[in-house]
């Protein structure tokens, strides 16, 4: 079992937003993607990308489901590819250390 944040543990999001995301998650470039997605800054850890990416996933979601006109759908598919992406490089980076 993973140490992953009980936020995107607990996370429920609709079916087609997430499928959209595993969709585009071959897309996906760390370098190009975190930099727009975090305006150019990067945090020190894995731990805290993946904090900061959830805060505006939060407040997207609570846009959406306010109805808000400023919903961005892309944006939000764009953030959850991150935090899918991101989580999986911080499995795969436990597992290899627990195999070394």
């Amino acid at each position: 079992m993973t140490d992953l944040p009980t936020p995107l543990v607990t996370m429920r999001r609709p079916r087609l937003l997430v499928r959209a995301a595993r969709f585009g998650l071959g897309d996906y470039r760390r370098e190009r993607d975190l930099a727009r997605l975090l305006q150019g800054s990067r945090p020190a850890s894995s731990a805290a990308v993946l904090d900061r990416l959830l805060d505006q996933e939060e407040r997207m979601e609570e846009t959406r489901r306010a109805g808000d006109a400023g919903y961005a759908i892309g944006r939000h598919i764009e953030l959850l590819i991150a935090l899918i992406a991101e989580a999986r490089l911080i499995c795969a980076g436990r597992t290899h250390q627990g195999a070394a």
